[in-house]
């Protein structure tokens, strides 16, 4: 994809995003955003991100991305898990590590000194209560609202809402929303990084000609608490694989269990390669004849590229998208890493090309990575 032009509409405009990582909430509401700052930065826009630093947070890697981060201290001495409980808390409020009345009354001073154009708002902790809050003395200069959600579970003050998942449609956020919000749904929107668009057609033509599984990738998020990924080298011990197959396993930045995963890997009977924080996803996944992973965002990436996959569950909110991928045909749901004694099954029945090749060719349906632009486009255009 050839670099959006500069819109006049955001140029030396400010995007504030409020959104968070952690060892609890993953890395994927950070990541998604930072794809978002990247596109608006090339479109002009100066962005700025407002961060809780909980265990696991993200807040240097969005410094070295090229982004301020005003940091938010996270509550001394209270257990997130029972963190201000209220008849009306939100189902995922522990992971605000503070009440939502206080992390909006710290937000809304950063707001007044930006005055920003737009604020970006990510995170399952924060509903229409916050965001008139957080917006509230703007006099005059109140940004708007863009409210990325996959939940449909809560109601929004936006001007714009992304659902980027399957299933979900328009009419789940009618009644959540004003009847000014425009509501963007499914993975044609996708917050992809431009490279997974720019590596579609090289993947999905090699894929036209595979005849043997030869690379597996797997990638169970940039946390993977629970450290899954040793219990997928566990069950793979008795699985049928090519001796030449090579694995690659990628993790991120805020993974705790790295050190733990590269002693295992040398006890596999494959050649086997642990990475982390790479910035060279698209190439990988392009060239992986298979993958196991996480049914999160980096289920788009995987299906721009047409990359087969047998995907796990590791949180609630990923069941929708697990299923949904599996209806389609664009993955093989296996369920969650309780249930990994069906790998070797699911492996021998993958190993197949023609159904390697008919679920490539369903996963390349569901998006084509270009979402990014239709997007930044809105927020642009919008009066």
């Amino acid at each position: 994809m050839n670099s959006p032009a500069y819109c006049a509409d955001l140029r030396g405009q400010v995007v504030v995003f409020r959104t968070d990582a952690s060892l609890e909430i993953g890395s994927g509401h950070v990541m998604r955003c930072l794809t978002l700052a990247d596109a608006l930065r090339q479109r002009g826009a100066k962005c700025i991100f407002i961060c809780r630093e909980h265990p696991g947070n993200l807040c240097d890697h969005i410094e070295s991305s090229g982004f301020s981060v005003h940091r938010l201290p996270v509550v001394k001495g209270v257990h997130q898990a029972n963190a201000y409980p209220s008849p009306h808390a939100l189902a995922h409020a522990h992971w605000l590590g503070a009440s939502w009345e206080s992390d909006a009354e710290a937000c809304r001073s950063t707001l007044k000194k930006l005055l920003p154009a737009w604020l970006v708002v990510d995170h399952y902790a924060l509903d229409i209560r916050w965001e008139v809050a957080a917006r509230a003395e703007a006099k005059g200069a109140e940004p708007r609202l863009f409210v990325i959600d996959d939940l449909a579970d809560r109601h929004h003050d936006a001007d714009l809402l992304l659902d980027q998942n399957l299933g979900h449609g328009a009419n789940d956020y009618r009644d959540l929303v004003p009847d000014h919000c425009q509501i963007f749904t499914g993975p044609q929107f996708a917050l992809l990084r431009p490279e997974f668009a720019h590596w579609r057609e090289t993947s999905l033509t090699r894929r036209a000609d595979q005849r043997s599984l030869e690379r597996l990738l797997i990638s169970l998020g940039g946390v993977d608490k629970g450290n899954v990924t040793e219990q997928v080298f566990d069950a793979l011990k008795n699985c049928d694989l090519p001796e030449k197959v090579k694995i690659t396993v990628v993790m991120g930045t805020a993974a705790p269990w790295q050190d733990r995963i590269r002693a295992q890997a040398l006890q596999l009977p494959w050649s086997t390669e642990v990475v982390v924080n790479v910035n060279d996803m698209a190439r990988r996944m392009s060239e992986a004849d298979l993958a196991i992973g996480a049914a999160g965002s980096t289920s788009w990436e995987r299906c721009c590229l047409g990359l087969p996959t047998l995907m796990l569950v590791l949180a609630d909110n990923q069941q929708p998208i697990a299923e949904a991928l599996h209806n389609a045909g664009a993955a093989l749901y296996l369920g969650t890493p309780r249930e990994l004694h069906d790998l070797a099954s699911r492996v021998a029945t993958l190993q197949v090309p023609a159904a390697l090749h008919s679920m490539s060719e369903a996963a390349a349906q569901v998006t084509t990575g270009e979402g990014l632009t239709a997007l930044t486009d809105a927020m642009c255009n919008r009066d």
